[in-house]
């Protein structure tokens, strides 16, 4: 996540301009529909990965022929600062993993359809990769375990299989299916209830400390352009001490020459892939996003030769599938905003069709900038679901504003505490985008939360 903005002419011209190819945004909401199924990239995907991918597809279609199409509301969930962090969110205290998800249904009686969690750095931690309990995915990897920084990812995980398989249900043989949870200050707390049956689609971000670190927190994640920011507390962190340049890059992507800077990627790597095959052993299927806004240069990831980030996409992308056998992933590629005259746009960046599902940004831009709609025109070209994957805004406000209109996104996606930030966003904007049923696709289950969408017919078991 990067809080950036930036001024651009908008309009046909503007839009046009965006991707090779494209001749204007009329011609891109006319695009040839597309067919592509998660096996044309990984015959071995599973069941229900297929199914979820098949119904963004659908959704991707029925904008592109302009049939009534829905958009899937979505909410990222910061649970380490929900967790830790006293200065985030709208109560002045911690709360707990999922504040923000149930935070919906406080203020609509509805939920997200879309949960996306974050596993990355320890909030605080002086040390490297660590475990808050004993859990059967993680114990290969002999991490220290008890570490109270590492917690938060167990609470998000907890929350993330939830939402696709209900809250609270039966037990199922996986972690907290009743969701007891415990709070920073040793409040005993419940993970929000959806109505005990499927009620979402589920996402991961990674922010990845940079391979070779000894300590795995925020402030490793950062390079040193990135500096602070106070209007984010969970940005104030000091810059990270190492030079994260080309020339180290090189090397970390240098898997021909077995380089140590790779193998410390490697074992990065082994700590996402322990906590997907969780997922994966229950084929819960995961839209995984790592290595977003490589446009920027504030991750340690960004603002690399686009040959050598492809070459990164690609390392993550074969350990994942190949070497670790996870099927269940739906890869999403995300660049920040871009200025179509500047040289931040990204199309270089693209990994490939074949180890790419969806195609994202991360639009921090102001209400009623007009720039969401350029975007979106601009991934158009691609062939895949598009996706907004990081905001402060809701589509649809109180005074009428309606991006989902032109920009009819398969899933839009408020970032942590945005939902309720005042200077963004009030209660009757949340209510004017969870009430509109003609556009919007809820989360939950059974009668209680006005779903409009069975979340079972996407499992496919």
């Amino acid at each position: 996540m990067r809080r950036r903005t930036f001024l651009a002419a908008s309009g046909a011209g503007a839009a046009g301009s965006l991707l090779p190819g494209a001749k204007s945004a009329d011609a891109a909401e006319q695009a040839p529909r597309i067919s592509a199924t998660l096996t044309t990239r990984d015959v071995q995907a599973s069941k229900n990965a297929q199914a979820v991918y098949a119904h963004l597809v659908a959704l991707e279609n029925a904008a592109r022929a302009q049939a009534s199409p829905k958009t899937i509301i979505g909410q990222h969930i910061e649970a380490q600062n929900e967790l830790y962090n006293a200065h985030y969110g709208d109560t002045g205290d911690v709360t707990y993993a999922g504040y923000h998800y149930d935070k919906v249904r406080a203020i609509t009686n509805r939920l997200p359809g879309f949960v996306e969690i974050d596993l990355g750095p320890g909030y605080g931690s002086a040390t490297g990769w660590g475990t808050y309990s004993s859990r059967s995915y993680t114990q290969h990897l002999n991490l220290p375990s008890g570490q109270k920084q590492w917690q938060y990812v167990e609470d998000a995980v907890d929350l993330a299989f939830g939402v696709w398989k209900g809250l609270p249900r039966e037990a199922d043989g996986s972690y907290n299916c009743q969701g007891a949870m415990v709070s920073a200050d040793g409040r005993r707390v419940s993970t929000p209830a959806n109505g005990g049956g499927a009620a979402g689609m589920v996402g991961l971000s990674f922010h990845q400390p940079y391979p070779g670190s000894a300590v795995k927190d925020f402030s490793t994640v950062l390079t040193q352009a990135a500096g602070k920011s106070p209007g984010n507390p969970e940005w104030n962190y000091p810059p990270a001490t190492l030079t994260t340049d080309q020339t180290w890059f090189t090397k970390v992507v240098d898997w021909e020459a077995d380089t140590p800077e790779y193998r410390a990627l490697l074992a990065d790597l082994k700590v996402l892939a322990a906590h997907l095959s969780y997922f994966a052993a229950y084929d819960v299927p995961v839209l995984l996003r790592p290595y977003h806004e490589m446009n920027g240069d504030w991750f340690w990831w960004g603002g690399k030769t686009p040959a050598s980030y492809k070459k990164l996409w690609w390392i993550t992308y074969d350990f994942l599938v190949k070497t670790k056998g996870l099927h269940n992933l739906i890869f999403v590629w995300c660049p920040n905003a871009w200025n179509p005259q500047s040289t931040n746009v990204p199309w270089d960046y693209y990994p490939g069709a074949d180890r790419v599902d969806i195609v994202a940004v991360d639009d921090y831009s102001p209400h009623n900038s007009g720039l969401t709609n350029l975007y979106y025109t601009g991934l158009a070209g691609y062939a895949k679901p598009r996706m907004l994957a990081e905001t402060f805004n809701l589509p649809i406000t109180a005074n009428g504003t309606n991006a989902l209109t032109a920009s009819p996104w398969v899933i839009w996606s408020i970032w942590g505490d945005g939902l309720t930030r005042s200077d963004v966003n009030s209660n009757a904007d949340v209510k004017a985008t969870y009430y509109a049923r003609g556009q919007i696709h809820t989360g939950g289950s059974g009668t209680a939360y006005g779903q409009n969408f069975d979340w079972g017919s996407v499992h496919a078991d």
